[in-house]
């Protein structure tokens, strides 16, 4: 049946996402922390990291041009319910507080996404943009929602199961099995697809994904949060300041990042921004180590005090297992940190080798260890890399790329959005 023709009028988008920002209620202060930090309940559910901030970044730059948006997640340890966000955006966080449970968000997320532009005042929604990470449930509930709806289906991958997952035990066996099928089926079947990196784009093609529906657009960073003046965040830490910021989670290997430090022979800090199922484990290797006096280990802070996190140190370090691109590193490019990261995934599209960063083999921590070195006791290659850095994140500036999504909808619904925006 042909869909119905596109009415006059503001696009609707109905964004699916496993993951979301947390809500400012989630954010209580604990003592010896920086501000923001969640409480030890919400931060297992991984509350800060790139896809998180993809999905809000990309909500807001999209709300800013007139897009009206309704966001359905999943509401980690925070309570049920639907908030505003910017002039037209809803976001409705579902589900259940427990981290074994997570994938019910999609379940009792249902309810939401029928009603989507069906209540008084609303329009019918246009597109479901769906955003896959590492789970099961958000690409049936797209294509139900596609179904339901009558509209094209757009999918933003931020992790392959099928092509960039990896490690063992059962989740990863049923992700790489399971979810690489559904993966595939949906993809296959999607009007567009938006990948971060050319790497997986190309993996794609050779699926079987008709390269013509396929968007290369990375994620990136907000430059309205680098433009403020920000003091030092670390004032009792040495330099030179070796950071790592982000989720403390297996795949993020901040394990190996401390052991790696603990054989760095050059004079510096190392400090750790973040929090998650990993945290008492990169506590206990810190105290442990031979540089615990070195160390300082922060929590979590919300994603607008990052800038001012990464603008006090001196180097930012990604060791990851696998990953997908890494935004983290575009945000450390715009504060002109020079990178050390896995030479893995998408990764290396992002960071140069030698140009903006430093490349190690993932897993190794004499590698590492050595690179570390080398920056930490090298001031003027430290400033080589930080303006080679600062020069590649004008590449990633998060209104011009939202610019590039809200064109992925024009195509599939062969109208711009500028045009109904202003109907």
């Amino acid at each position: 049946m042909p869909r119905p023709a596109v009415p006059a009028g503001p696009v609707h988008v109905l964004r699916l996402c496993s993951v979301f920002e947390p809500d400012a209620q989630q954010r209580p202060a604990r003592p010896g922390h920086l501000a923001g930090e969640l409480d030890g309940r919400a931060a297992r559910f991984d509350p800060i990291g790139g896809m998180q901030n993809h999905t809000a970044t990309l909500t807001r730059c999209l709300d800013d041009r007139g897009v009206r948006q309704t966001v359905v997640t999943a509401r980690l340890a925070g309570p049920r319910g639907e908030t505003p966000l910017g002039a037209g955006a809803r976001v409705h966080r579902t589900g259940l507080p427990v981290p074994r449970l997570r994938q019910l968000w999609a379940l009792t997320g249902l309810p939401a996404v029928l009603r989507a532009g069906r209540r008084a005042g609303s329009p019918p929604v246009d597109v479901v943009h769906a955003h896959q990470g590492e789970d099961l449930a958000t690409l049936p509930l797209a294509r139900l929602a596609a179904r339901v709806h009558d509209c094209p289906l757009v999918v933003t991958l931020h992790c392959s199961v099928g092509h960039t997952l990896t490690g063992r035990g059962a989740r990863v066996r049923l992700l790489r099995a399971l979810g690489g099928w559904i993966e595939r089926s949906t993809l296959r079947r999607a009007d567009a697809v938006v990948v971060l990196t050319g790497r997986t784009a190309a993996a794609l093609d050779a699926d079987g994904v008709p390269a013509e529906r396929i968007s290369t657009i990375p994620s990136g960073f907000d430059p309205a949060l680098f433009t403020r003046a920000a003091g030092d965040v670390f004032p009792g830490v040495a330099r030179p300041r070796i950071g790592y910021v982000g989720r403390l989670a297996p795949q993020k290997r901040a394990d190996l990042l401390v052991r790696a430090f603990g054989r760095v022979r050059s004079a510096a800090s190392l400090v750790v921004v973040g929090d998650g199922p990993d945290r008492a484990l990169v506590e206990r290797l810190a105290a442990e180590g031979p540089a615990a006096e070195r160390t300082a280990l922060a929590g979590f802070v919300e994603h607008g005090r990052v800038p001012a996190v990464l603008a006090s140190l001196d180097v930012l370090v990604l060791p990851s297992a696998y990953e997908e691109m890494g935004s983290v590193l575009t945000e450390a490019m715009a504060a002109g940190l020079p990178v050390v990261a896995s030479d893995v995934g998408g990764i290396p599209e992002v960071v140069r080798h030698g140009e903006t960063g430093l490349l190690v083999p993932p897993g190794d921590v004499d590698a590492l260890a050595a690179a570390l070195d080398l920056l930490a006791g090298d001031p003027a290659l430290r400033a080589r890399l930080a303006a080679g850095a600062r020069a590649r994140s004008a590449d990633y500036g998060w209104p011009a790329l939202a610019a590039r999504v809200a064109g992925v909808y024009d195509r599939v619904l062969g109208v711009p959005a500028v045009e109904r925006a202003a109907a």
